[in-house]
């Protein structure tokens, strides 16, 4: 029986160490064979090839799967497309997405708490917004406001349905139509903060959407929690604090040649 019991635990931690190296390696290649490629096709298809489970069920749980996990998709086809409008030399901001996404696959997708599902959408808003706003530079506008209301709707079903949100399908494509009239109305005006020779770019659209989505997202946990005993002042501090940060980024940063 001990013989038995110690043998399942050692093939446990073989797993585990499989599992992390694996993740490991999806994390660096999926940039590494981006930029040595100078495509994204082949990034995109290891991400995709990573989520084989999603898609070997029978076709009526397909489309069911693709709406659980669009928050991972989002995030790891973000990183390839961040990748490749980076360029074909490496910079520091490869190194940086190499170390997000395996940090993200290691740790922070994993984890399914109320607050975890938080962070995670709003990871997705930041990245998809961002590949979204260069996506659009280099095709069209209207690639742009697809991907926002993709991400708006991703985000915001990935919290509600973690708190059994019984409305969040109208909810949901409230916060979708919301980013991307955002996104719309941005694309007139893109501001996006360089800094130095990093290859870092931040959207200033991105991160407005971002601030949106986290004071949408907790409110919104916060009414369902409560229901019937709900005051506004329940989430005053931080819509205040949401609106705050958005009019300082607009009126004091919307410089557009404003570097970082």
């Amino acid at each position: 029986m001990t013989d038995f019991v110690l043998a399942r635990k050692s093939r446990n931690i073989a797993s585990n160490l499989v599992h992390i190296f694996l993740n490991i390696l999806l994390g660096l290649g999926a940039v590494l064979i981006t930029v040595f490629s100078g495509s994204p096709l082949l990034g995109i298809l290891l991400v995709l090839m990573s989520k084989w489970r999603v898609f070997a069920v029978r076709s009526r749980y397909l489309l069911l799967n693709l709406k659980s996990n669009l928050v991972d998709i989002i995030v790891g086809i973000s990183v390839v497309l961040l990748s490749y409008y980076s360029g074909t030399a490496l910079l520091p901001v490869h190194f940086i997405l190499m170390a997000f996404y395996t940090i993200w696959l290691l740790i922070i997708k994993p984890r399914s708490s109320e607050s975890a599902a938080l962070v995670q959408s709003l990871v997705a808003v930041f990245l998809g917004v961002t590949t979204g706003t260069f996506l659009a530079a280099n095709t069209s506008s209207i690639i742009a406001v697809l991907v926002a209301f993709l991400v708006g709707y991703a985000a915001s079903r990935h919290v509600l349905v973690q708190i059994n949100d019984k409305n969040f399908i109208l909810t949901t494509l409230v916060c979708g139509m919301i980013f991307a009239e955002v996104a719309w109305l941005g694309d007139s005006w893109s501001i996006v903060y360089t800094f130095g020779n990093s290859g870092i770019r931040l959207p200033q659209e991105a991160i407005i959407l971002t601030i949106f989505a986290f004071v949408y997202n907790y409110a919104r946990q916060t009414m369902v929690r409560r229901q019937d005993d709900f005051r506004f002042k329940d989430i005053l501090a931080p819509v205040l604090f949401g609106l705050t940060l958005i009019a300082i980024i607009v009126l004091f940063f919307s410089d557009p040649i404003f570097n970082i």
